[in-house]
């Protein structure tokens, strides 16, 4: 299965960057998003003959290409502040929500059979809990038969918003992963073994026996790893599911006025899973004419790649959300 999607997203990329057309936009950035956009991008390309080529090399890579002006837009999970915006002469808006999960690889523990309550994640990645049989996650599986194994963290080697949320609900969660981690799309990792982008980390932690590491949901979905529950920021046991990462969504408050940034981890109610998270599209403020392009390719994502987005594990922006960001493109972004 996992050979299948991977050839589709290959063939779908070969497509873009091969096909003849009359337009061309070019975008970078974080790997979070891939799989949608590589989607969005085969079939508006198909229905308006505007390629579309999208480089995953993550959050940090979107935002210096963009800074540079290398590319028409890039795009990063972790969104700007209106200060950093101003400094590299950017626009920002969100495009889609996606969910982290927790995966891991342990011979014989199913998909969601695993609960590590949200502190304990943040021990296991900074190096506190070494083994899998440790008393600490042993005491909420007791049902569980948890081998006496080294736990293998995988993380992110490069610069990437994935590791920026994954942070802030870890600093969210522990004051020990706060003062001695903090949060950043690159730290200094106490332990573990690095991946390069959503797709190094799961394939990492596929073939890796007794490894843990965190990704996107489209990834765990594509691969078939198993993710474990986590907690509420009310401390309910939640369940890496779309009805729970939905939840998330409406409680994002965004503004135009701060050009909609907004970290969505560890929302509000009693459903919500803790690291769900918005990627979001970075425009240079001078390039009126490719913005327009860019825009043109976004409102067709927002009108017609929603069951797209859905299918592939993400969750489309909420109507209202969308209806701000038609606005904000019509005020600021000419």
């Amino acid at each position: 299965m996992l050979k299948k999607l991977t050839y589709g997203l290959l063939a779908a990329a070969v497509a873009l960057t091969t096909a003849s057309a009359a337009e061309k936009i070019s975008g970078a950035g974080a790997t979070f998003p891939a799989p949608v956009y590589y989607d969005w991008a085969y079939n508006y390309g198909k229905e308006t003959k505007t390629r579309v080529n999208y480089q995953s090399i993550g959050s940090g890579g979107g935002i210096k290409q963009i800074g540079s002006r290398t590319v028409d837009f890039g795009a990063s999970d972790k969104p700007l502040l209106t200060k950093e915006l101003d400094k590299l002469k950017l626009f920002q808006f969100p495009a889609v929500i996606g969910s982290i999960v927790v995966a891991h690889n342990v011979p014989g523990v199913k998909d969601e059979a695993l609960r590590l309550k949200n502190s304990i994640v943040a021990d296991i990645f900074a190096g506190k809990i070494t083994k899998w049989n440790d008393q600490a996650i042993v005491e909420d599986n007791k049902e569980l038969t948890l081998p006496d194994e080294k736990i293998i963290v995988v993380h992110r080697s490069d610069g990437s918003g994935t590791t920026y949320n994954f942070t802030y609900y870890l600093s969210g969660s522990s004051e020990n992963w706060k003062n001695s981690f903090g949060t950043g799309k690159a730290i200094d990792w106490g332990t573990g073994i690095g991946g390069k982008g959503n797709e190094g980390v799961a394939s990492l932690v596929k073939q890796t026996p007794y490894a843990i590491g965190y990704i996107e949901n489209a990834y765990k979905e594509k691969t078939g790893l198993a993710a474990a529950q986590l907690q509420t920021a009310s401390g309910k046991w939640v369940a890496a599911r779309n009805e729970n990462f939905q939840a998330a969504a409406k409680f994002a408050d965004w503004t135009k006025k701060d050009n909609f940034y907004k970290v969505l981890a560890l929302g509000e109610g009693d459903t919500t899973y803790p690291i769900v998270a918005a990627t979001f599209i970075l425009l240079p403020r001078e390039k009126a004419a490719t913005n327009k392009k860019v825009i043109e390719f976004y409102e067709y994502a927002f009108t017609k790649g929603d069951k797209a987005a859905a299918r592939l594990g993400y969750i489309p922006l909420p109507e209202a959300t969308k209806k701000m960001i038609r606005e904000y493109w019509a005020e600021s972004v000419k």
